[in-house]
């Protein structure tokens, strides 16, 4: 483990041939990760005589990542995983780290991530939604692209915003520009990350309320009440893809106050099944 156990040291591990998506907010990505720690090692894995893996090219430098060449010698053989595997393996074994990020919606990295578990290490996930779930369950923690890929909409929104701003700091009127919500039907804003869902549609998740009231149920003290923290840090050690982004809301004690089933104690911060009298 590392001297600093308040910024763990992680390895951060991108397979290029599956996070094309990736390239336009890798700057969201790495800003998600300095969340959890410090990205001391940083690669990406690919065959870079390719011309599909050009634009990574361009990027690289400016987060100092490392990229590894794997040749595809084979093909229908996806070797950059298996470069990607002997080499998360040997960091293991031989640098002083607390965890790894997996960038990768590939299910074979799926026991990679058991491995480290299973020798005290941190492991966050990073990829898309349709990411199976055998990886997501690996991980400590899930983390979509579509989330990251919201975040740098909204800066991009706020920094459009503050461009507007004239020099008495009024807000110039424009044009209301048509946004892609306009164009989204309702059942299929439902499943993508980071639409913002009303009290209904939250009350009516029947999975996202079980996690919340067994979380509750685990932590409540005598008079039904426990710390939001603790209840937000239960349901991710049950659903590693949980975040309250996914829902459209920044905080979880915004999405819990949303939801409308849950007694809040804004002063100490906890939170009651309201059917708990």
């Amino acid at each position: 483990m590392s001297a600093d156990s308040n910024n763990p040291r992680l390895a951060v591990l991108i397979d290029a041939d599956n996070t094309f998506k990736m390239i336009d907010f890798i700057d969201e990505l790495f800003e998600e990760i300095s969340k959890f720690g410090d990205a001391s090692v940083r690669r990406i894995y690919g065959d870079w005589t390719q011309n599909q893996l050009n634009r990574w090219k361009e990027i690289l430098p400016k987060h100092a990542i490392q990229p590894i060449q794997q040749y595809a010698n084979t093909k229908g053989k996806n070797a950059t995983d298996s470069a990607l595997i002997i080499d998360a393996m040997d960091l293991l074994y031989t640098a002083p780290l607390d965890g790894f990020c997996i960038v990768s919606s590939d299910s074979d990295f799926t026991r990679l991530a058991i491995r480290f578990r299973e020798s005290g290490k941190l492991v966050y996930g990073f990829g898309e939604k349709k990411t199976p779930e055998s990886l997501q369950a690996a991980c400590n923690e899930f983390k979509y692209f579509e989330i990251l890929s919201q975040n740098k909409q909204i800066d991009s929104e706020n920094s459009l915003l503050v461009q507007m701003e004239d020099t008495s700091g009024k807000l110039k009127t424009s044009p209301k520009k048509k946004t892609t919500k306009s164009v989204i039907s309702s059942s299929e804003a439902a499943t993508i990350p980071g639409t913002k869902k009303n009290s209904k549609e939250l009350a009516m998740d029947t999975k996202l309320v079980s996690l919340i009231r067994s979380a509750i149920e685990a932590l409540s003290d005598e008079d039904g009440f426990a710390h939001m923290g603790e209840v937000k840090k239960h349901i991710v050690k049950n659903f590693s893809a949980f975040d309250s982004r996914n829902y459209g809301y920044a905080k979880f004690s915004d999405l819990i106050k949303t939801i409308g089933l849950f007694e809040v104690d804004t002063q100490n911060q906890r939170i009651k099944d309201k059917r708990k009298k």
